[in-house]
């Protein structure tokens, strides 16, 4: 088990890419099971680079991810064309090595072009995500915050962008969850009231 969850103390990718070679090398079959699709802010690049960097031949099978699952389980469409002419995937954090996102203008790009935004691991930044992301769109953006999309003990949270971290620090939400910001969540919290 090598599992990553934020904030917590984990397995370091490069291990985990070792062990994942050393275990292809002794086995005719190894699976790397991940939660949520693999290729979106999975890290499997990482992991896919290595595996044939050593010769090994691999095959991902694909899943689902949180952004979806997160919208099928509240009943509404990423991308409900009154309201989105698409959608963004963002990660919440960036590696030590890397600049932050710039919320301000993700949150432009998603006003000007009408989209809908997904943003993974980004819990602890919701109160920065919030600052920064109100500078371009309305304090009364609808937001969803889910967690632990698609399984039994999935929970979500309601609000609006400008009140995104007091409704995460009144719901109790955690990580894994995704934050969803965009005006095609209008209406839900009457469906969820």
């Amino acid at each position: 088990h090598v599992g990553k969850r934020g904030g917590c103390k984990s397995t370091p990718q490069v291990q985990i890419e070792e062990l994942l070679v050393q275990h292809a090398r002794s086995h005719a079959s190894v699976v790397r099971l991940k939660g949520g699709d693999p290729l979106l802010f999975g890290r499997a690049g990482e992991e896919l680079a290595a595996l044939r960097a050593a010769g090994l031949q691999v095959e991902v099978v694909n899943g689902i991810s949180a952004g979806f699952a997160a919208a099928a389980g509240l009943g509404f469409s990423l991308t409900h064309r009154d309201y989105a002419h698409g959608v963004v995937f963002i990660t919440g954090h960036a590696q030590a090595s890397s600049e932050a996102p710039k919320w301000d203008a993700i949150a432009h790009a998603a006003h000007v072009a009408r989209l809908t935004v997904v943003i993974y691991m980004g819990i602890s930044k919701a109160q920065t995500v919030q600052d920064e992301m109100l500078k371009a769109l309305p304090a009364s953006t609808p937001v969803a915050i889910v967690q632990n999309a698609s399984l039994p003990q999935q929970r979500h949270a309601l609000g609006t962008l400008g009140t995104l971290a007091q409704t995460i620090a009144d719901s109790g939400l955690q990580s894994p969850s995704v934050m969803i910001v965009g005006d095609v969540l209008q209406g839900l919290q009457t469906l969820h009231a």
